[in-house]
């Protein structure tokens, strides 16, 4: 049985970076596939970037966006 999380993800500042812009109203819930302490960790990443991409077609990657640009809180 796969046990899951559920995260609020929002940005800390606005940043503009290569024709990309991130604000803290840029508000995100995600659900990851594992159980963890921080949807940032390497398993749960891409579930982040993916759901930045969907809701605001931001490319994470290309704004070249850190862990420590965003906070972050478990809603379950």
């Amino acid at each position: 049985m796969a046990l899951h999380k559920v995260w609020e993800i929002v940005p800390k500042k606005t940043r503009a970076i290569n024709g990309q812009s991130l604000s803290p109203a840029m508000r995100v819930v995600v659900t990851t596939n594992n159980y963890t302490n921080n949807p940032f960790n390497s398993t749960s990443l891409e579930q982040v970037i993916e759901a930045y991409k969907r809701f605001y077609n931001f490319d994470y990657r290309k704004c070249g966006c850190m862990p420590i640009d965003f906070d972050f809180r478990p809603l379950d």
